[in-house]
């Protein structure tokens, strides 16, 4: 399935408390529950929280379902990228 970098664009974002994290987290994983039992996978991976942006990792057939689930949510998706592919130091390695 293809994945996707999600660019939320969230002042304070690194201010967010627990309960406040938990509260959009647990928004997210309802919008997905009721996507996905409407036949749409749509996986959420991890996501990254910065000073002012949220970075998010999601699993979806394609950008479409990504930018629903953002509206559906009320989450901004400033930008939505396909990932091509993945590196990290294994890649030095194994080439």
């Amino acid at each position: 399935m293809p994945q996707f970098l999600i660019e939320r664009q969230i002042p304070g974002a690194g201010k967010l408390s627990s309960a406040e994290l938990k509260g959009i987290s647990q928004k997210s994983c309802g919008v997905l529950r009721d996507m996905n039992k409407e036949g749409k996978d749509v996986q959420w991976v991890q996501s990254y929280v910065t000073g002012d942006k949220i970075f998010c990792v999601y699993n979806a057939p394609n950008a479409k379902a990504v930018k629903e689930h953002a509206e559906k949510g009320g989450f901004p998706a400033n930008s939505i990228m396909p990932v091509m592919r993945t590196i990290s130091p294994i890649t030095a390695e194994t080439g």
